[in-house]
């Protein structure tokens, strides 16, 4: 019997043939037809996710907003229900605890979406910095998250619920969405990690298999198909999202990974962090991300040295030959004085130093 978890879908992949692996502590399916032709599939119709395995923690109550202002970067009070907002929480030295997804479900009222090898460490952490009285509570076993994603999204979707989906801009979400035959409401919302269009479905976790399988005779006359691990990171590496434990880490902060755009130095709010962010804002960071290109032939793997000439001057965060451009790039987060545009490096790939140039970054991005 196998000691790692398992979300409710489980039996779900045994019968689509789907091939689990160990994903931090979690039996988990990286592919089932292939991560080349899941990543086409979710690139030009729809694919569904199973990504039960995310944390959900709920913040509540009259110090909640105090609470989160003082934990995340972005600016919390900006939010109000029925809206989401990326976010990271990070330690006083800018290092990253985690990036995260805040939604606000009502007045004093907030579910925090964090990365599941995170979420143990996260609900911790959280509670250490707790000093003023918010209701934190981790309820990550209640839920089931699936992630309907592609350019078809919405349109299967919107088969199974009088709620017009199209109304549902940009990190808004509606909340409950009701589904024909399912017994419980949902969160919906139109958030994802692939930079395609679609939805990131919150229902409770005993109706999450009545969700999958109704998802997927919606979408047959579309072509959905359920999609691994596998092509859910080639797909958010396309688009230059950032995986915790590669782009982002404790030694990484957010603006090094070039996401300053959800760290708010000028919020009313002090919060974890702010000093050395604000110093790498307003300074400059020593090493900022950046896309690379192979010129010789090889791949750009994680964790592979990068050089300018003899000197080390960073290291590849995430690399792998492009589905969607057929070619081998990376990222790579590299000392800033050799991240512009064109600029030739070096990977060490085995035992050979190939050459590489910077390239624009994402590597996709969707035509609106």
């Amino acid at each position: 019997m196998s000691d790692l978890k398992r979300t409710p879908l489980f039996p779900e992949y045994e019968k689509l043939g789907g091939k689990t692996v160990d994903f931090g502590g979690w039996d988990l399916p990286v592919q089932f037809k292939g991560i080349k032709h899941e990543h086409e599939v979710t690139r030009t119709k729809a694919g569904l996710f199973d990504v039960s395995h995310m944390g959900e923690v709920f913040v509540k109550g009259p110090k909640s907003l105090p609470f989160l202002q003082k934990v995340m970067t972005n600016d919390i009070s900006k939010l109000t229900p029925k809206r989401a907002q990326y976010n990271f929480m990070c330690y006083e030295d800018g290092g990253t605890v985690d990036d995260l997804i805040v939604y606000m479900l009502d007045e004093d009222f907030y579910l925090l979406v964090l990365n599941a090898a995170n979420t143990q460490k996260d609900f911790e952490w959280l509670n250490e910095q707790n000093n003023i009285g918010a209701e934190i509570q981790n309820v990550s076993a209640d839920y089931v998250q699936l992630a309907l994603q592609g350019p078809d999204a919405e349109a299967i979707l919107q088969k199974l619920t009088n709620t017009d989906l199209s109304t549902i801009k940009f990190f808004r979400f509606e909340n409950p969405v009701s589904f024909s035959g399912v017994d419980k409401g949902a969160i919906v919302s139109r958030t994802g990690y692939t930079g395609e269009d679609g939805f990131e479905i919150y229902i409770e976790s005993g109706s999450g298999r009545d969700l999958w399988n109704t998802i997927l005779e919606a979408g047959n006359d579309f072509g959905v198909e359920p999609i691994g691990l596998g092509a859910r990171d080639t797909l958010r590496f396309e688009a230059k999202l950032p995986l915790y434990g590669q782009e982002l880490s404790k030694d990484i902060t957010p603006v090094e990974a070039g996401m300053k755009f959800a760290v708010k130095v000028n919020k009313d709010s002090d919060f974890v962090g702010k000093e050395t962010l604000a110093e790498q804002i307003e300074y400059g960071a020593d090493r900022k991300l950046i896309g690379i290109e192979m010129i010789d032939k090889g791949i750009p793997r994680t964790g592979y040295q990068v050089y300018k000439d003899e000197t080390e001057v960073g290291f590849v965060t995430t690399g792998t030959q492009s589905p969607t451009l057929q070619k081998n790039v990376g990222l790579a987060l590299v000392r800033t004085e050799f991240t512009e545009l064109g600029t030739e490096l070096d990977v060490q790939v085995r035992k050979r130093k190939l050459k590489a140039k910077v390239i624009k970054t994402p590597f996709y991005k969707r035509d609106k």
